[in-house]
């Protein structure tokens, strides 16, 4: 029987030999490399490495092992890279969560969907058709304190490793992205903050843009300024109505968030501060 990857991902002060240091250590515990890439930021003088090893299988050894060959400012985290419980966060627009169901029902992503928790009834009969428990808390007559402490309490029941707002359409707390910190996954329009509020579109079809997009990026307490895993464009013109600046715009939301989503399921993204090292 084959053993099991782990994925160890490194962060740390730049100096020499890190490479070195890390792969004489997976060479010793008898390791085989299956996967590695490396980066310097040049102006933070930090290193990033995120490396696949098979024939490895104590995590804890080999974690406590690079602790001490590697600078005591080291982030070091080794962890199998084996499928995850994802949590879907949803409100009443259909196209990212209809595409991500059926990409789990597929095994197109390495992930399990162990619900769907929704302010909102409307996506409820999408959801089951797939055989995915769903969820309804209403936030109406509910103080956003309120709310969110009863969709923490379903989130948790749930113990699911990453949660994804597909669409969700609710601004969440420092409180809330805080008891989950860079494991909510968000996807929003690339307009903001040109064109933020409702109707994003119509009001970028008025200034007459010239493309449209999407961001994914990991919520944080500064709503949609989270640090940005993955974006993507679509090309538009005076020809394009706001109903197909629309239509076109939910095609970038749901490809980025899909693309964002594996990077992050397969451990490929690191954060630094407000940015993110990825490993395509």
């Amino acid at each position: 029987m084959e053993s099991e990857r782990l994925v160890c991902a490194i962060q740390s002060p730049d100096e020499a030999g890190l490479v070195a240091r890390v792969t004489g250590v997976l060479q010793r515990h008898g390791g085989n490399i299956v996967e590695n890439g490396e980066y310097v930021d040049p102006d933070g003088h930090q290193f990033f490495m995120r490396t696949v090893v098979e024939g490895i299988e104590d995590v804890d050894l080999l974690t406590r092992v690079l602790e001490t060959e590697l600078p005591d400012a080291a982030d070091i985290r080794v962890a199998p890279l084996r499928r995850k419980r994802v949590l879907l966060l949803a409100t009443k627009e259909p196209h990212c969560l209809g595409d991500l169901l059926i990409r789990a029902a597929f095994d197109d992503l390495p992930m399990e969907i162990c619900g769907v928790l929704a302010n909102h009834e409307t996506l409820g009969e999408l959801t089951e058709s797939f055989s995915i428990p769903f969820t309804c808390i209403p936030h109406a007559e509910l103080s956003r304190e309120a709310h969110e402490e009863a969709v923490r309490s379903a989130i948790d029941a749930h113990a699911p490793d990453l949660l994804v707002m597909a669409k969700y359409m609710r601004i969440l707390s420092p409180e809330f992205v805080g008891a989950y910190r860079n494991r909510i996954l968000n996807i929003h329009h690339s307009f903001l903050p040109a064109f933020i509020g409702a109707n994003p579109y119509r009001q970028a079809w008025e200034r007459g843009v010239k493309i449209i997009g999407a961001t994914a990026h990991f919520a944080s307490e500064d709503l949609d300024e989270g640090p940005i895993i993955a974006q993507d464009v679509a090309p538009v013109s005076h020809h394009h109505s706001p109903k197909d600046m629309a239509r076109l715009g939910r095609d970038v939301e749901k490809r980025v968030l899909a693309r964002a989503l594996r990077l992050v399921l397969e451990e490929r993204v690191m954060v630094t501060g407000n940015k993110t090292v990825v490993f395509e």
